[in-house]
């Protein structure tokens, strides 16, 4: 028997130290494998390892999805609990695998919103009169869709992140998933953007600081700490009432309508991988399904018998 908080303590140090996982994938996972302890022994202070076998876990998953998860949430789940048995079998707590004959739930995966390019430039454009900082959130949402990050990307940019100069006006470095950096490219607008921030608002927010050395992140909150995820996720929010857009629009629809417009305009899906930073092609063929005109063109103007 083992104690059940000392145990997911020890899990998370797991994927901090061995995995490299960022701090949300290591929230997520460590969250997944506290809800199947707590399925397999509930309200106990201790957790036995063997307890989790396959009956066990095609239990916990159909209770899952009795709970109304959806059947890319219970997907999402099996992969932490995979996580979690695999870091139970490198400490010898228990033989095999439980959950090698499971098949993760398929569901058809939608496909991305994204917006249309005039759609975007009444988003870049609706911060103003009215919103305390509005060169700031110009410049977050002008990064979101200027380099198609994703949210946590951009919270989590530092002023040395930034190189400038070179065709693309300026570049940051990104820290993405897997803890694999990568260089985007913001663009000349963008750019712009950044640095009417940088020049008249951010020594201001920098100021506000009372507490600790002073903040070196790139986008600053009111109290010149770092801007978080949900003040980010709040500023989209809020531009995009004010553009008049539909509610369905977040910063990470940013991201597909950057794909999505890179591959209207003739860019290549390796290319676009490489700018999206996806391990996989196959993450990045889901804009191929977006904008099929795309690839009709590609045919008529390729092919040898497309006349």
């Amino acid at each position: 028997m083992h104690e059940r908080e000392e145990l997911l303590v020890a899990f998370d140090d797991h994927l901090r130290v061995e995995r490299n996982l960022s701090p949300h994938s290591r929230r997520a996972y460590v969250a997944d494998a506290r809800a199947l302890v707590d399925f397999l022994a509930p309200g106990d202070d201790d957790f036995d390892p063997e307890r989790v076998d396959r009956a066990a876990l095609r239990s916990f998953l159909g209770h899952a999805r009795r709970r109304g998860l959806s059947r890319a949430s219970v997907q999402r789940r099996l992969a932490g609990v995979r996580a979690f048995l695999a870091y139970l079998r490198g400490r010898g707590l228990i033989e095999g695998d439980p959950a090698a004959a499971l098949r993760s739930p398929r569901g058809r995966r939608p496909l991305p919103r994204y917006l249309r390019v005039e759609e975007v430039r009444r988003l870049l454009d609706a911060p103003g009169v009215g919103d305390p900082y509005p060169l700031r959130d110009r410049a977050a949402l002008a990064c979101l869709y200027g380099a198609g990050l994703r949210i946590a990307e951009l919270s989590a940019l530092d002023l040395g992140d930034v190189v400038w100069g070179g065709v693309a006006s300026a570049c940051v470095r990104v820290l993405g998933k897997g803890r694999k950096e990568r260089i985007a490219p913001l663009g000349r607008r963008a750019g712009e953007a950044l640095r009417a921030y940088l020049r008249d608002e951010r020594d201001a927010l920098a100021a506000r600081r009372r507490r600790g050395p002073p903040c070196e992140s790139l986008l600053l909150n009111k109290n010149g700490a770092r801007l978080k995820v949900r003040s980010i996720r709040r500023l989209v929010e809020r531009a995009a009432r004010r553009a008049g857009l539909p509610d369905w629009v977040t910063p990470h629809t940013l991201r597909h309508s950057f794909a999505t417009h890179l591959l209207e305009n003739g860019a290549d899906l390796r290319a676009i991988q490489e700018l999206l930073g996806h391990a996989s092609l196959a993450t990045t063929q889901v804009y191929a399904h977006v904008s099929p005109a795309h690839l009709v063109e590609a045919y008529a103007r390729c092919h040898p018998r497309s006349a």
